[in-house]
């Protein structure tokens, strides 16, 4: 059981680091840009696309936000 739920992880970071790069792209933001809006380093916003990091709750709301979609819209 504790290997499904790994993959399952392994597939939803995935997805939300593809959804915010292309959630990303089509507003025209670079990184740099995201960064600045939410208050966190380009560096974090890398991380999050790279599959590094994962955003706190908080500022995964205030990604939604930006970008008008739910929380399992952007987690995928």
């Amino acid at each position: 059981m504790k290997n499904i739920a790994l993959a399952s992880r392994t597939r939803m970071d995935i997805k939300f680091a593809e959804n915010l790069r292309s959630l990303r792209r089509s507003r025209r933001l670079s990184q740099k840009e995201l960064a600045d809006i939410v208050g966190v380093d380009q560096r974090t916003v890398s991380a999050w696309e790279n599959k590094v990091a994962e955003p706190s709750l908080e500022m995964l709301a205030k990604l939604c936000e930006i970008f008008n979609e739910t929380y399992d819209g952007l987690l995928g």
